[in-house]
C-alpha cells in the first residue's frame, strides 16, 4: 500500500472515530475520547465504557499488533491475573496503512509509587504472574527482535551501549559498574526460552480500588526468550521485604537474576542522558540500587 503512515500528531480522535465508523459501524454511534499517558509505542482511546480503540503510532510498532492479535487470546487463559482482551481487528486500509485492534476497557488504576515499592502482596502476586507466563506453551513463540525492541534477548547485545556510558559515571561507580557488567557478560546464557512480557513496569499494571493487583497490560514487547528482562522492576520499583518477596516468588536462578541486574544498569545508564522530565533522576536512583550491594 502506498500510503504513508501519519505522524504521531496525526493519529488522532478524529480518525479513530473515522476507523470505528468504516470499519465497525456498529460501534460508529459511541463516544471516543484519546487516553492520555498511553505510552509511547500506541495511541490509545476510549471507545463508549466498554472498549478500546489501539493504533500503532509509528511503523515499527505494526509487528506488535500482529503479535497480540494472535498471541494474547493463547496465553489470557494460562495466566492467573487478567491481560489485554482483544474484541476485533481492524484493518489496513486508505486511511490507516497499518493493522490496530479493539480491546476490551480494563478496569484499574496505575499502582502509587510509593506504595508499590513496599507492598509485600503486590510483589508476590507479580512474582507469581510471571511465573505463570514462563510457564506458559512457548511453542511457536515470536523470538526476541524488533517487535519485542530486544527484550529477551541477551542482555550482552547492548556492549556498546553499556561501554560507552561507563565514563558518564564518577570513578567509584564506574568502578562498581564495570565490575557488575564483567560479571554480567560472564553469566551462563539463559538455558530454556519461555515467555516474557518485556516491559514489566509501574505503568503496565493495574491495580483495584484496594490497591491489589489486578491485571498486566501492555503485551507489545512480550517474545519467547531470556526471561531475565522482567526482573527489572526489582531495582526499580521495590524495596525491602517486598523486594525479597518478589525475588522469592520468581523462582529464578542467580545466573538470570545477574542477567537482570545487567538488563537495569543498562537501563539505568541509558536513561542517565534522557532529557525527559524526571528520566535522569529515576535513571540515578536505579543506578544507586544496582550498584550497591546487599540490597
Amino acid at each position: 500500500m502506498s500510503v504513508l503512515f501519519p505522524s504521531r500528531v496525526a493519529i488522532d480522535e478524529a480518525l479513530a472515530q473515522k476507523l470505528v465508523r468504516e470499519q465497525f459501524p456498529q460501534w460508529a454511534a459511541l463516544p471516543l475520547r484519546a487516553i492520555a499517558d498511553a505510552g509511547n509505542d500506541h495511541r490509545m482511546f476510549r471507545l463508549g465504557e466498554a472498549l478500546v480503540v489501539r493504533l500503532p503510532a509509528a511503523a515499527a510498532y505494526v509487528p506488535q499488533v500482529r503479535k497480540e492479535q494472535q498471541w494474547l487470546p493463547r496465553l489470557a487463559p494460562q495466566l492467573p491475573w487478567p491481560i489485554p482482551s482483544i474484541v476485533d481487528c481492524g484493518r489496513p486500509s486508505e486511511t490507516f496503512p497499518a493493522p490496530w485492534s479493539i480491546y476490551r476497557w480494563v478496569e484499574g488504576r496505575r499502582p502509587d509509587p510509593a506504595r508499590l515499592s513496599g507492598d509485600v502482596t503486590t510483589a508476590v502476586d507479580l512474582g507469581l504472574f510471571l511465573t505463570s507466563l514462563r510457564r506458559a506453551d512457548a511453542a511457536g513463540g515470536p523470538a526476541p527482535g524488533l517487535h519485542s525492541a530486544y527484550r529477551g534477548a541477551p542482555v550482552t547485545q547492548w556492549d556498546d551501549q553499556v561501554q560507552s556510558r561507563l565514563p558518564l559515571l564518577d570513578v567509584r561507580e564506574r568502578d562498581r559498574a564495570a565490575a557488575l557488567w564483567r560479571s554480567v557478560t560472564s553469566a551462563p546464557e539463559c538455558e530454556a526460552a519461555v515467555w516474557l512480557h518485556g516491559d514489566v513496569a509501574i505503568n503496565n499494571l493495574l491495580v483495584d480500588r484496594r490497591g491489589a493487583l489486578s491485571a498486566i497490560i501492555d503485551f507489545g514487547c512480550s517474545a519467547v526468550g531470556d526471561p531475565a528482562c522482567d526482573t527489572v522492576i526489582y531495582w526499580t520499583q521495590f524495596r525491602g521485604p517486598a523486594r525479597r518477596a518478589f525475588r522469592s516468588t520468581l523462582e529464578l536462578d542467580d545466573a538470570t537474576w545477574a542477567r537482570g541486574a545487567g538488563w537495569a544498569l543498562w537501563k539505568g545508564l541509558i536513561m542517565l542522558t534522557n532529557t525527559a522530565h524526571g528520566q535522569a533522576a529515576f535513571a540515578r536512583r536505579v543506578l544507586n540500587e544496582v550498584l550497591e550491594p546487599g540490597q
